[in-house]
């Protein structure tokens, strides 16, 4: 029989918010305590002080796993199917757990598929039974899901994410291929139809990456993110499928910024509201979160830096609870990875896994008063969105009306317009440390086209940004 463990008491009395207030004023001499009080660029106030909630719930909870507390996922978008191909493999073989691939048949921002048999090349030796494979093929989503079924031959195992996202695509692109409504009507189709095929496969990424990197904030991109799920769960429904399975195979997708606190709290507020939306469809579902690194964030000047940025990206998205985490390289402002900065970014997941041991503790953060009060605030503030777009009439007409286009210019206006980059407006370097980015020659090849029967939709395109370029420029 064990001893139990000693109760440990602190010599020193709790001090109360007033007592601390009192010591960081006399810190701060003569400045007023408010000075220290700051806010985001949405608005939202960050107190100097918090005390800690009562009964805080535990949110970012996952399936608890010593070895794989989440999935380290790793992409490609390298324009030849074969080289990506190999960089999969070398992925897998050096600890990745699963695998997401980007289609671009012109190859100049993805791998050069157009048909099953191109797919087949970028996977082969990949086995869609132990390492799952995603895929991110905008408005060709419908058609790549088809050519990744026939990758994977029907096997009911088969670990599969189709990430159809017409809606994303249509947000970044200010238009689309024949009618929007036509794209979402096709993705939940094809998804009704590979749903009973795959019993394990997702079908929809809900994901409010396209706000986050066009300049927005954490509560627009949530508010997309969920208006997107709705739209997809409603589409889903409306193909033959049940509640319950259409909002199960849904994964959301968000961005990991270097500001970890608010990568943690924006995780944690997506649980709260894709809760408070299942319920209010009558269904009991968990969510499930892909989390991807900021590209917004990253430096081209003094990339070396990126690899900082990188790391506190991976360590929010992975306290946040995320269920699979995709770093860039710290090379992708300069150019594609070479194989060292695609295992700086696999390596940096597995020491956070198996060294720091971030997984074995689920929702470290709850309890925390500026995290919780940080969560309640981004989630309040989503969902005003949500509530806005919904009253529009839903996503698509509140994109082509403008409404999720003024919110991110809003808060594009509103950010610092002299922020501290490592690297950049900070510690500038000297002298420019050298940097190694592969090489490629993009090829396009025939595809299908996407295009739908219909007039073109249109709305105010949500172009990517960079913080820094602005400022590289000017150095």
């Amino acid at each position: 029989m064990t001893n139990p463990a000693p109760q440990i008491t602190s010599p020193f009395p709790a001090a109360t918010a007033d007592q601390w207030r009192s010591l960081v004023e006399k810190t701060l001499k003569d400045a007023p305590f408010e000075s220290l009080r700051k806010a985001t660029p949405e608005g939202l106030a960050i107190e100097p002080l918090y005390e800690a909630p009562d009964n805080a719930p535990v949110l970012a909870t996952r399936p608890y796993d010593v070895e794989r507390p989440w999935d380290l996922r790793v992409a490609t978008t390298h324009p030849d199917p074969a080289a990506a191909r190999n960089q999969l493999i070398r992925d897998l073989e050096g600890g990745a757990a699963s695998v997401l691939v980007r289609l671009d048949p012109t190859g100049q921002a993805g791998v050069a598929v157009g048909s099953p048999e191109a797919l087949a090349k970028a996977l082969d030796g990949v086995l869609v039974e132990l390492a799952p494979v995603a895929l991110d093929a905008g408005f060709l989503g419908p058609k790549a899901a088809d050519w990744l079924s026939a990758f994977a031959k029907s096997a009911p195992n088969a670990l599969l994410a189709f990430h159809m996202d017409p809606l994303s695509a249509f947000a970044e692109a200010g238009e689309s291929p024949g009618p929007v409504e036509s794209h979402l009507v096709s993705a939940a189709t094809v998804g009704a139809r590979l749903a009973e095929i795959y019993p394990k496969a997702t079908l929809f990424l809900a994901s409010g990456r396209v706000v986050h990197e066009a300049g927005g904030g954490e509560a627009g991109e949530l508010a997309f993110a969920i208006a997107s799920a709705i739209a997809y769960a409603k589409a889903a429904v409306v193909a033959g499928m049940s509640m319950e399975d259409a909002f199960s195979r849904i994964v959301l997708g968000l961005s990991a910024d270097v500001d970890y606190f608010l990568t943690i709290a924006k995780l944690r507020a997506a649980r709260l509201l894709w809760a408070q939306v299942t319920a209010a469809c009558g269904v009991s579902v968990p969510a499930r979160i892909e989390a991807r690194s900021s590209a917004r964030m990253l430096a081209a000047q003094d990339a070396w830096t990126n690899m900082l940025r990188l790391t506190s990206a991976a360590f929010g998205a992975s306290v946040g609870g995320a269920d699979a985490v995709v770093l860039g390289a710290f090379t992708d402002p300069l150019g594609p990875p070479t194989a060292f900065a695609r295992r700086q970014s696999r390596n940096t997941q597995l020491v956070l896994m198996e060294e720091a041991h971030l997984g074995r503790v689920a929702d470290p953060a709850a309890g925390a008063g500026y995290v919780e009060t940080l969560t309640d605030e981004i989630a309040r503030a989503a969902w005003t969105q949500v509530q806005a777009i919904e009253a529009k009439g839903g996503l698509i007409n509140a994109l082509a009306a403008g409404l999720v286009a003024d919110e991110v210019a809003k808060v594009v206006a509103a950010r610092d317009p002299k922020p501290r980059i490592v690297g950049v407006t900070a510690f500038p370097p000297t002298q420019q440390a050298p940097v190694e980015v592969e090489r490629v020659t993009p090829k396009a090849v025939d595809a299908p086209s996407p295009r739908l029967p219909g007039p073109d939709g249109h709305c105010p395109p949500l172009r990517p940004i960079r913080l820094a370029q602005a400022h590289e420029a000017a150095q």
